[in-house]
């Protein structure tokens, strides 16, 4: 039986097109580069954001790669951060969790030092019992590291466990530690790259109903 509910935020909690999108185009342009048009950078809300400059810019340099991320983060820290929308339903969500006693934890390949700012901003930190997400230096930005790690940390049973996101890297993490997965259609994801999950919801104010009617075998396709 689910009890625990392992939350993304970018693409799931809020919106966070704009301040991405323009902070990787201040990265491109204080490297000398243009950007391309907003619509063709939409590819890196999601995933970790290393992983987007390197195909960017055509390169597995880590140095070159680095220096992007100091360059997005001179404007993300300050502004792109907030630039950004909570999805309409979100804060309804979050409460019917909570009211109907489900453990809540924020699992998302963004710095938790970002991550943690935005929820306080936008006022839906108080579900969360406990709040995960990258290091800085990279460390944990894979998301399937992060589930493992947020697993052991809480002493979770990982059978009880559902992961919520919009994008393939959040059904693999699930996968990967033996976690029920749910693809949330209203974020950044293709519906092919979310064809691994245990179920689909299209709204936040249906997310209750979809965990209630998660197949039994959830969870269960363990992949490495």
């Amino acid at each position: 039986m689910i009890d625990t509910v392992l939350l993304d935020l970018d693409g799931t909690l809020t919106d966070p097109k704009p301040g991405i999108t323009r902070c990787i185009a201040h990265a491109l342009e204080r490297m000398g580069l243009a950007s391309p048009p907003t619509e063709e950078l939409l590819f890196a809300i999601g995933p970790p954001l290393r992983n987007s400059f390197a195909q960017l810019l055509d390169t597995q340099d880590a140095a070159t790669i680095e220096h992007a991320m100091v360059l997005y983060r001179e404007r993300f820290a300050t502004v792109g951060l907030f630039e950004n929308e909570v999805y309409a339903g979100v804060p309804e969500m979050l409460a019917n969790l909570q009211l109907n006693g489900y453990r809540i934890f924020l699992a998302t390949a963004k710095p938790h030092v970002y991550a943690t700012r935005i929820l306080e901003h936008f006022n839906l930190h108080r579900p969360f019992e406990g709040q995960y997400g990258a290091e800085l230096d990279g460390t944990r930005q894979d998301k399937r590291d992060l589930l493992a790690y947020l697993l052991a940390r809480e002493q979770l049973n990982a059978r009880t466990c559902v992961m919520i996101g919009d994008r393939s890297h959040d059904i693999h993490a699930a996968q990967a530690n033996g976690c029920a997965s749910i693809g949330v259609t209203w974020g950044y994801g293709s519906a092919e790259e979310l064809s691994g999950a245990d179920s689909y919801c299209h709204a936040p104010a249906e997310l209750l109903s979809t965990m209630a009617n998660l197949p039994v075998t959830s969870g269960s396709n363990i992949k490495p």
